[in-house]
């Protein structure tokens, strides 16, 4: 069973637009176990409507190192009503700089990696249990 540690959202001045761009730190637990943390961006008012999603999985125990750990970059939109997600590639990312969350794959190395299915696990409960993310795509 997956629950998920909410941390309070971050809100700043989008550089480009002038609009609100909302980050979010998520902590994910499996059976009671660290599990993920994944990273969320969104710009209210942008024309592209995306979630811009870092998901890192693997070793987050007590001295883990990020090199125990694999991220895939991942975004989310809202496809005619149904959740959409494309794994991209390292530099697509707004976190392609980040190594706390582990080596960062490219898209093709990320959808043939064994842990792409939690992956998708976790963007499911992202998209139907992350308020501050439901209510941007409503």
């Amino acid at each position: 069973m997956i629950g998920i540690e909410f941390e309070e959202p971050k809100q700043e001045v989008c550089e480009c637009c002038g609009n609100t761009t909302t980050r979010l730190t998520r902590f994910v637990y499996r059976d009671g176990d660290a599990f993920a943390v994944y990273y969320v961006l969104f710009t209210n008012g942008h024309e592209d409507k995306f979630a811009y999603s870092l998901i890192g999985l693997g070793d987050w125990g007590e001295g883990a190192e990020p090199e125990m750990r694999t991220a895939f970059a991942v975004n989310i939109w809202d496809d005619n009503d149904n959740w959409a997600v494309t794994v991209t590639d390292k530099a697509e990312s707004p976190w392609s700089h980040v190594e706390f969350m582990g080596k960062i794959l490219d898209r093709e190395a990320a959808l043939d990696h064994p842990w792409i299915k939690y992956v998708y696990q976790i963007t499911d409960h992202i998209v139907a249990e992350d308020k501050p993310v439901m209510e941007f795509f409503a």
